[in-house]
């Protein structure tokens, strides 16, 4: 059962909206499309926390000791900061009566993360322009970010229905 703390239900939004992203990146690998290896994130990070940020290819680098389970931590604890990101955006009231257009617009807006931060750290250039398909990998990034961003509205919606049925 979902509790009405406003804290609890923001983690649970941003929760179900990385959910909501992973099931999105199933539907692309079964089209064929490339997806994000999050063992790579744990590897980065963990490099990042040896003291070593950017990397010609995060592929080549020295494999981190648990950095698949570490990246999929990281990937869930970001998409609830990027819940906790749309309500310090929109505040608490949204909890309450979530809107989609909001959601939306901050999930988009995260993508900004991946483009300058971790696509440079990890060797792929600032917004991919260091991989094969620079403009198609945009693409891919924003409408992934865009689905996250419909995560948190679905995810906010259901809890509003699970708290008051």
């Amino acid at each position: 059962m979902v509790m009405s703390e406003p804290w609890i239900n923001i983690v649970w939004i941003g929760i179900g909206a990385t959910v909501t992203m992973d099931i999105w990146a199933v539907i692309q690998k079964m089209l064929g499309m490339p997806v994000l290896n999050y063992a790579l994130v744990g590897r980065w990070i963990g490099h990042c926390c040896r003291g070593q940020l950017m990397h010609q290819n995060i592929r080549q680098a020295a494999i981190i000791p648990g950095e698949c389970v570490s990246g999929w931590v990281i990937h869930y604890a970001t998409g609830v900061v990027f819940a906790i990101l749309l309500i310090e955006i929109q505040g608490v009231a949204w909890l309450s009566a979530p809107t989609l257009l909001p959601a939306v617009l901050v999930g988009v807006i995260t993508v900004l993360f991946p483009f300058l931060v971790m696509q440079p750290g990890m060797g792929a250039g600032i917004a991919a322009t260091r991989t094969a398909t620079p403009w198609k990998n945009r693409l891919r990034s924003v409408v992934t970010h865009g689905v996250f961003g419909a995560g948190l509205y679905f995810s906010a919606v259901l809890i509003v229905w699970i708290n008051h049925p």
